[in-house]
């Protein structure tokens, strides 16, 4: 019996774990990029609504928190993303290829 609820409670914790995941991926933002600047670190996004800093759809540069962040990215391409507001400063911290 011991065995059947060490089962149980970990097949809860992966539902659970998915479920978190699966929220915190619903809350990025969708985008497409319109200019990457490496040098300056910083992008420009045509996004949909970023709920993360309340922000309504609109074009506009960011900042990447890491500027690995565009490494793999291209003008044109259609993303989802997360953003932060630190001290007025608008920061992109995770982007991701739309699927």
């Amino acid at each position: 019996m011991h065995l059947f609820h060490t089962v149980r409670a970990t097949g809860m914790a992966a539902a659970l774990t998915l479920a978190c995941l699966t929220n915190w991926a619903a809350d990025l933002a969708q985008g497409e990029i319109r200019k990457i600047d490496k040098a300056q670190g910083k992008i420009t996004i045509k996004h949909g609504e970023i709920p993360s800093i309340q922000m309504p759809p609109m074009t506009m540069v960011f900042i990447v928190r890491e500027r690995a962040l565009l490494d793999a990215a291209k003008v044109g391409d259609k993303i989802r993303f997360d953003a932060v507001d630190e001290a007025g400063k608008l920061i992109v911290t995770r982007i991701e290829a739309e699927q």
